[in-house]
């Protein structure tokens, strides 16, 4: 059986591509399922699959990571991964089912686990926001959070790879970081370079063939079908429900969050495969990148500290 891949909430796991990728596990929350009925799901699925790989990203509730980690500890197991991608809800769940894809291939569970943080860097994930009052994730500069007041705001932010933030139907980017309040290329020919209802500039695309997923909050727009996906050339787009804790990431409900990333697993397979494999030092597990996925462990050990400095005064 292939490594389990895992989430905490069901509005994590995002329908298969096709009909070879697996579903998700879901561990149940603390309010949902007390702690021996959590050992008992748990050692199912590492008696099913061998190991676990749960994403964990830390915008959990606190009590929701310490049952992961309780579970690990007690079950003493080596064999779960606990993974902290530090995403948005929408492109935490398109992560998951790039690792659900990489499940049925012949990679060992270490480099499964670690291949979520090379994955994450190719993920796109933002938001069309009516406010940013609230908005804590991505740098606002004052502006920004006074035109929020306006009841017909509206603000396309980038909160990964790289922050921008623009208030559609403005003349430039407002408050934002990484090409936010000035002229962006475009991700591709053509691409996410143009202008929006009086030039706002649209969020830097990526540079690579993208499939998009959006997902609706309290917000009435097709801003993101519309315009984000054409100016982005994305190669297909699909709406999705919107994950609960998404309004808590972005501060607010009148949102429709958007995540993009490579859709191929083919092309997944070789992003993942073309990387050095190690083994871990601490753990033996198989590893691609600078860091475990199982225990966390460096690659590389740090370097001894150096000796102190002699305070004796040299002879001449």
């Amino acid at each position: 059986m292939p490594t389990a891949i895992a989430v905490t909430s069901a509005d994590l796991v995002l329908p298969a591509p096709d009909r070879h990728t697996p579903g998700a596990a879901v561990l149940s929350p603390p309010e949902q399922l007390d702690l021996d009925g959590a050992l008992a799901q748990t050692s199912a699925l590492l008696e099913r699959h061998g190991h676990l790989v749960a994403v964990v990203p830390p915008w959990l509730p606190k009590a929701t990571v310490q049952r992961l980690h309780t579970v690990r500890a007690i079950l003493e197991t080596d064999r779960i991964a606990l993974l902290g991608i530090d995403l948005p809800p929408l492109g935490t769940a398109l992560l998951v089912r790039q690792l659900r894809q990489l499940s049925v291939c012949d990679f060992s569970p270490g480099v499964i686990a670690s291949a979520a943080r090379l994955l994450s860097h190719y993920i796109y994930a933002g938001a069309l926001l009516g406010s940013v009052a609230k908005l804590d994730r991505v740098p606002v500069g004052l502006k920004a959070h006074a035109r929020s007041w306006s009841p017909s705001a509206q603000f396309a932010v980038l909160a990964h790879p790289t922050p921008h933030l623009a208030r559609l139907g403005s003349s430039g980017g407002s408050g934002g970081s990484g090409g936010s309040g000035g002229s962006s290329r475009s991700g591709r020919p053509g691409g996410s370079g143009g202008a929006h209802g009086g030039g706002a500039v649209l969020p830097p695309g990526p540079e690579f063939a993208t499939h998009l997923t959006f997902a609706r909050g309290q917000l009435a727009s097709d801003w993101v079908a519309a315009e984000l996906a054409p100016a982005w050339q994305v190669q297909g787009v699909m709406e999705n429900p919107l994950p609960a804790g998404s309004p808590g990431w972005w501060g607010t409900p009148k949102l429709v969050e958007f995540a993009a990333g490579i859709p191929d697993i083919s092309v997944l397979y070789q992003l993942v495969a073309s990387v050095r494999r190690e083994e871990c030092r601490w753990c033996g597990f198989e590893l691609i990148g600078d860091r475990c996925g199982f225990c966390a462990a460096p690659l590389n050990a740090p370097p001894p500290p150096a000796a102190p400095a002699s305070t004796a005064h040299s002879r001449p």
